[in-house]
């Protein structure tokens, strides 16, 4: 059996640096004044050594764990299977590791993990919280409310009756604009001169679903016959949900000629559904999706128009105003970061990314 070895302890370092072992601790530790010359003889100790301070006790130094929750109210059956959490926790990870924080993942399976969840993260092992996916009777938000741990939430809120959480003093939310990105893509289809186009919706538990839904009608209210029920379909942005809800629309109505999807997923469904009609695309229906969640809508057939935001930003945004947050705003970007992200918005409230129509051969 090799044996072990023992690990460069502070004493160490401050020997071989010259310096006291308070001195070590403060400079490993993130703290305030130590002279330049100083910190520099302790970091290149460090170095010479391998010291790695422990964490347990930088902890109770710093009174942080460099440790953040991400909280997708979604089973890991989803969450795994839909590339749209892949992107979003993909910038989340390299806003945190950009920090030397480390990214700790919690899934919500079913109603009995709620109280699971808030147990964790009102036992003081996270510093703060990123959730999103949530839905409209969802009671994590109260919950993570009472642990009194600070948050930022990936959609905007809309739990609560009227959705009276987006008023609520210090919630903080980054969304991209759905309901101008559903204008556009509708405009679009109108333009195409298109006048049968219905949406396939996302789950309306959820408020981009329901603002994507808005948009929708803001144009549809305003072309001739447009305003005909029949063409929305429930669905759940899933390619099944978008084969369930494409074959229940044909079935409602066989003369439309456009089709809106929720996201990129639902539209992948009622293209198949599509193929298997008999119809062609664009030709007889033309669609559109939503996310542009690459290489999906390349690798559709035909290639999908849809309406794209940056969600890989987003999950990066996100972190960079909780850590924010944490760091009691000194680290404010107030120009572009190392992620080219740039915030200028208040404390407490919503930042709304822009949305860009990216036209391919489906509509």
């Amino acid at each position: 059996m090799a044996e072990a070895v023992s690990r460069p302890t502070l004493e160490a370092v401050a020997a071989r640096a010259g310096v006291s072992r308070a001195t070590v601790s403060r400079v490993v530790n993130g703290g305030d004044g130590v002279r330049e010359p100083l910190a520099e003889r302790v970091r290149q100790a460090v170095a010479e050594l391998g010291y790695v301070p422990n964490q347990a006790a930088r902890s109770l130094v710093t009174k942080r764990h460099d440790a953040v929750a991400v909280v997708i109210a979604e089973p890991e059956t989803r969450v795994f299977a839909d590339p749209f959490f892949a992107l979003q926790l993909r910038g989340i990870s390299k806003e945190l590791t950009a920090h030397d924080n480390q990214l700790v993942l919690l899934l919500i399976e079913g109603r009995d993990d709620h109280a699971r969840v808030a147990r964790y993260l009102s036992g003081g092992h996270v510093d703060g919280a990123l959730v999103f996916s949530l839905h409209l009777d969802d009671p994590l938000p109260g919950l993570i409310q009472d642990a009194g741990v600070p948050t930022v939430f990936g959609g905007r809120p809309g739990w609560g009756d009227d959705g009276r959480a987006a008023k609520v003093p210090g919630v903080v939310y980054v969304d991209c604009d759905n309901r101008g990105g559903a204008r556009a893509a509708v405009r679009h289809l109108v333009g195409l001169g298109r006048r049968r186009i219905a949406h396939l919706t996302g789950a309306l538990d959820q408020t981009s679903a329901v603002d994507r839904l808005d948009g929708y009608r803001d144009v549809m209210d305003e072309v001739p016959g447009g305003h005909d029920p029949r063409l929305v379909v429930e669905s759940d942005f899933t390619p099944a949900g978008g084969e369930r809800a494409m074959r229940e629309l044909l079935d409602r109505c066989p003369d439309v000629d456009a089709v809106f999807a929720a996201n990129d997923l639902t539209a992948l469904g009622a293209l198949r559904v599509l193929r298997a009609s008999g119809r062609r695309v664009p030709e007889d229906v033309a669609v559109i999706g939503f996310d542009d969640m690459l290489p999906v809508t390349e690798e559709a057939d035909p290639p999908l128009t849809t309406v794209r935001q940056d969600i890989e930003r987003m999950g990066r945004l996100m972190a960079r105003l909780l850590l924010r947050g944490l760091s009691g705003g000194r680290d404010r970007p107030d120009g572009p970061g190392r992620s080219g992200i740039t915030v200028d918005g208040p404390d407490a409230g919503g930042v709304i990314l822009p949305t860009t129509l990216i036209r391919r051969a489906s509509a």
